[in-house]
Parts: structure tokens; sequence; C-alpha cells
């Protein structure tokens, strides 16, 4: 019986040697073949989005984002330009967070609506690792939260799950992620960093955060989740990438 390792080892080979003779368009089919095209496989550069998306895949599934010792903690992290607040912001502001709710929904068997005081009575976690923008800054902080993980198993991921879908209480910012990525043990909802509460300018009272990505993918001030299996019908949504296209592409894999 063909290994785990070596089928990835001949899955490799396939991808790289058609690579490598510039036929992407037969990569491609390999990838399909084995359920690895992203949702941005179409146009111009869709095949090269393929091929990067597989490769990462295969090669990198459960690997980990490099992690610092404190020493390393940009001093002071920096805050990024970002869109107005909106009055529904301001308004929880005002009030502490403490009705902000994040809810998840979509192909889970218990849809739930958790507040900050509950995400933050589970197990924290915490790890000290770089936001990478695409824009070509970047900053190391100690961040703290829940795994995504650990709510996923609190709301029950059907097997039909493909994709997270989640969104800013502003209503233009969304991303998504594949289920690697949510279970990943480094995805978190983060509400805080080196120690304090998260700041508003870095995404508090709750961002999420994927070290193995880059930062457009770590969205500021998440309220809602969605478990899907198709990422068709959420239009351009944000200015990071869409299925149907965008800025950026959906996979951002550092």
């Amino acid at each position: 019986m063909t290994t785990d390792l070596s089928r990835r080892k001949l899955l490799m080979r396939g991808l790289a040697a058609t690579a490598g003779v510039s036929a992407l368009g037969a990569a491609a089919r390999i990838a399909q073949k084995y359920g690895l095209i992203p949702p941005d496989h179409r146009g111009i550069y869709g095949p090269g989005e393929t091929l990067t998306y597989a490769s990462q895949r295969l090669l990198t599934r459960h690997s980990l984002a490099r992690e610092f010792p404190q020493t390393q903690i940009s001093n002071p992290p920096l805050a990024n330009e970002m869109p107005p607040l909106n009055e529904a912001f301001k308004s929880l502001q005002a009030g502490g967070f403490a009705d902000w709710r994040v809810s998840v929904d979509g192909l889970v068997d218990r849809p739930a609506s958790f507040s900050l005081a509950q995400l933050k009575s589970y197990p924290s976690r915490r790890q000290i690792t770089q936001l990478q923008c695409e824009e070509g800054w970047s900053y190391i902080a100690e961040w703290i939260g829940v795994p995504l993980s650990h709510v996923l198993d609190a709301v029950g991921i059907r097997p039909q799950a493909r994709y997270i879908v989640y969104f800013s209480i502003d209503p233009d910012w969304w991303d998504s992620i594949d289920m690697a990525d949510a279970w990943h043990p480094q995805t978190f909802l983060t509400y805080g960093m080196n120690g304090h509460e998260l700041p508003v300018g870095n995404g508090g009272p709750l961002r999420i955060r994927l070290p193995r990505q880059l930062g457009y993918k770590s969205v500021k001030f998440i309220t809602h989740l969605t478990v899907t299996r198709s990422l068709k019908g959420y239009g351009k949504g944000s200015a990071s990438a869409s299925p149907e296209g965008g800025s950026y592409a959906w996979y951002a894999g550092i």
C-alpha cells in the first residue's frame, strides 16, 4: 500500500515536473484530482495560484510559523492604517466591549454566539510571531487568545466543511481560509497582545491571527464566522482577494 509520505512525494514530483516545462495547466489537473484547487483557480493567474496552493499544502500542511523570544518583540508594535470605525464599534467600545459577540454558523451542529468573557474563559494560548504585511512592513508581538480549533470543536464542524469565512464589524472587511488553516494550532481568535488587552489599533478587542499567512488574512474586529463547503456567492468582499478576484491572492501562505 502506498504510504501518505510516498503519495505526497509522487504528487510533488508530478507538480514540479509539469511546472518545469511550463505546463501549469497539467499541474492544475493533478491538483484538481487530489482536491488541491484554490477558490481563485480561474483566470490568467489561476494555474499559478493552483500550483502555489497545492505545493504549499503538500509540503507545509502541518508546519509551524516561526516563533521568537521575548527579546525580539517590536517596541512599539505597529498599528497600521485602517478605515474609520463605525458607530456600532464606537458604541461597543464605550461599553468596554462587554457586549461584543462573535457568532459561528453554517455547517455546524451547534450554532453559537460567544462573548469576549466566554472566549477568555477557555484555555488561553500565547505565541510570539511576526505579522508580515504584503506592503513590506512587519512587526513581532506576543499574541494571546484561544485557538480557533477550540471554538470549532465547541460548535461541532460537519464533515462537508471546507472553508471558514470570517467577518469584521466593518461590513466590507472579510476573508476566508480552508480547514487546514482553521484547525492549525497557531490560528487564534486573539484578544491580547504583549501581556495586555489587544489595542484597537491592532485589531482589538478581537482579531483572527494566522501567522502562516500574510497580514491581510488576519482580519481585525471579528464578529462572525461561517463554516461552508463553497465560497461561491460571497462577491468581491474585502480588499484582500475574493474567490471572484481582488487585490491579492486568496492563499497568502508564507
